[in-house]
C-alpha cells in the first residue's frame, strides 16, 4: 500500500474511532464526574491554603506564596483526576473485547498497528479534553473561593498560565497511558480495578513511603504521579513537606517539567508496543 493509501486509512480509522466514542455517553459521563470531583477538590484546597482556612486548620498553609498557593488549587486536576483520563483510554481499548467489535475493526482496517496509533491519537484528543474539562472546575470554583477569601486568583500570572497549558497535556498523556494498558490487559474488569487501585491507593502510598529516604525518593520521581506533578508543575503530594513541614521527606532533585513529560510518554510508547507486540496481533473471532 502506498504511504498515501495509509494516510487516507489512517484518517479513516481515526473518524470511525471517534465516531465510537461519540456515540456512547460514557466519554460525557466521565466529564461530568471529572468536573464534580476536581470543583470540590479545588474549592477545598482554595480554603485551606486561605488565610482563613489555615487560622481554623491551625496550619502555616497560608505562609505559601499566593502563585504557588493557587498553582496548587488549580493543579487538582491532576492531583485527584487523572483516574478519569486513564479509565477513558483504557475502555478506548477493552470495550472492543468486551462488546465484540473488534472483529469488524480489524476488517475495515486489516493493518492493528494502524488501528491502534488512530486509537491513540483519539486518546489524546478526549485526554487534551478532559483536561479543559477539569480546570472549568478547578478554576471555576478554586478562583472564586480564592477571591471570596480575599486571596488573588493569579490567573494573570506566567507561571499559573503555563500550569494550565502543561495540566492539558498531562491529561492527554495519561489518555495515552490508560489506552496502552486497556489494549495490553484486554479485560474491561481488569483494567478499571487496576486503574482505580493504583491511581487512588497504590501510587500514593508508594510516593509516601518513597519519600522518607533520600534512594527511595530518587527512585519515587519517576512514578506516574510523580513525573506528571514535575510536568505540571504543582501537586499536592510534591508539596506536602511545604504544606505541613513535620511529614518527614528527603530532599531529593525534582524532574524538570519536559523530563516529567518524557517519562510519561516513554511509559505510554512501552504499553501501547507491548500491546502491539502481544495481544494486538492474537486470532479475532
Amino acid at each position: 500500500m502506498s504511504a498515501a493509501g495509509i494516510a487516507v486509512g489512517f484518517g479513516r480509522s481515526v473518524a470511525a474511532e471517534t465516531v465510537k466514542v461519540l456515540s456512547t455517553k460514557g466519554w460525557w459521563l466521565l466529564g461530568l464526574v471529572l468536573v464534580a470531583y476536581v470543583g470540590i477538590t479545588a474549592a477545598g484546597l482554595a480554603f485551606f491554603l486561605s488565610d482563613l482556612g489555615a487560622e481554623l486548620g491551625g496550619t502555616g498553609a497560608s505562609g505559601l506564596d499566593d502563585v504557588v498557593s493557587a498553582n496548587l488549587v488549580y493543579s487538582s486536576v491532576t492531583a485527584v483526576g487523572l483516574v478519569i483520563p486513564l479509565l477513558f483510554g483504557a475502555l478506548l481499548a477493552t470495550s472492543e473485547y468486551r462488546y465484540q467489535t473488534l472483529t469488524p475493526t480489524v476488517l475495515a482496517q486489516p493493518r492493528r498497528g494502524i488501528v491502534l496509533a488512530a486509537k491513540a491519537i483519539v486518546a489524546v484528543l478526549f485526554g487534551a479534553f478532559y483536561g479543559v474539562v477539569g480546570l472549568v472546575g478547578s478554576v471555576g470554583l478554586g478562583a472564586p473561593v480564592r477571591l471570596a477569601l480575599g486571596e488573588p486568583a493569579a490567573l494573570d500570572e506566567p507561571e499559573v498560565l503555563g500550569v494550565l497549558l502543561r495540566t492539558i497535556v498531562a491529561m492527554a498523556l495519561w489518555a495515552v497511558l490508560g489506552l496502552g494498558l486497556g489494549a495490553l490487559l484486554t479485560s474491561q474488569i481488569a483494567a478499571i480495578v487496576i486503574v482505580l487501585a493504583f491511581t487512588q491507593f497504590v501510587e500514593p502510598i508508594l510516593r509516601l513511603v518513597a519519600s522518607v529516604w533520600e534512594w527511595s525518593a530518587s527512585i519515587g520521581r519517576f512514578l506516574p504521579g510523580a513525573a506528571t506533578d514535575a510536568l505540571v508543575g504543582a501537586g499536592i503530594l510534591s508539596a506536602l513537606g511545604a504544606l505541613d513541614p513535620s511529614v518527614p521527606s528527603a530532599e531529593v532533585d525534582a524532574l524538570l517539567w519536559w523530563q516529567g513529560g518524557l517519562v510519561l510518554a516513554a511509559l505510554a510508547l512501552v504499553l501501547l508496543a507491548a500491546a502491539s507486540l502481544t495481544t494486538m496481533r492474537r486470532d479475532v473471532e
